[in-house]
């Protein structure tokens, strides 16, 4: 069962409401949250903890942000979907506020991420979606090919960061894409459900960085579980 903080029964009337996921994150959480106070005053800050075993949980709330945790690891979509139904009422609002989805290893350059929310605010769009400026990382390419060829497919859209975590959503499409998919199949179901339900969608480039996996045994281990996960959500939603 999830564990969440006290703190959210009394979530601040903000106009933007931020989840970050994190998983074992301890070291670069701290950062990420305090680059976000920064650019985002005031704004409601939930960390959807996906069953970390080091501090992350008590470094987020010591950075001022509600926690909600699961007490096993159940992926980031899981995780996510639970912090998202703890604020999942401001999206139902006559004057919703703007949702913000980032990932807890930014560091400083979560203070990029007001450009997302600005484009949601201003009208331009229903779902912005962070673009790196420049790779950091990776494989060869084959996971997010598949996403790529996966969104395209199922909506005709050619994205150019198909799994990219870091984004911006209104309370309608944002009451529209919970639940979140499973584990990494998250961003492309949200992708999907958002375009099929008619919402406007928008990439954005931003100078953003965070941990990189790299061509290690690890890395190409973490590579295969995100493409089981895009092939199961691709299959989910044919």
């Amino acid at each position: 069962m999830p564990r969440t903080s006290g703190r959210l029964a009394a979530a601040m009337a903000s106009d933007t409401i931020i989840i970050v996921t994190a998983h074992e994150e301890a070291d670069r959480l701290p950062d990420t949250l305090a680059a976000l106070g920064s650019a985002f005053p005031g704004a409601h800050v939930v960390v959807a903890d996906d069953g970390s075993a080091d501090d992350t949980s008590s470094v987020a709330a010591a950075g001022g942000a509600d926690v909600v945790r699961s007490e096993r690891t159940i992926g980031k979509g899981g995780a996510a979907t639970l912090a998202a139904r703890t604020v999942l009422g401001r999206a139902l609002e006559s004057d919703p506020p703007v949702f913000v989805l980032c990932d807890g290893d930014l560091a400083g350059s979560a203070a990029q991420l007001p450009a997302l929310a600005d484009a949601v605010r201003a009208g331009r769009c229903d779902l912005a979606i962070a673009v790196f400026s420049s790779r950091v990382g990776g494989g060869f390419g084959l996971a997010v090919g598949f996403a790529h060829r996966a969104i395209r497919n199922l909506t005709g859209l050619d994205m150019r960061a198909p799994i990219s975590g870091q984004r911006a959503l209104s309370g309608p499409a944002f009451a529209t894409v919970v639940p979140f998919a499973a584990r990494f199949g998250m961003e492309i179901g949200m992708t999907v459900d958002a375009s099929r339900a008619g919402f406007t969608i928008e990439e954005v480039q931003l100078d953003l960085a965070h941990r990189s996996t790299g061509r290690t045994w690890r890395g190409f281990a973490h590579r295969g579980r995100q493409l089981a996960d895009f092939v199961a959500v691709y299959l989910s939603r044919r």
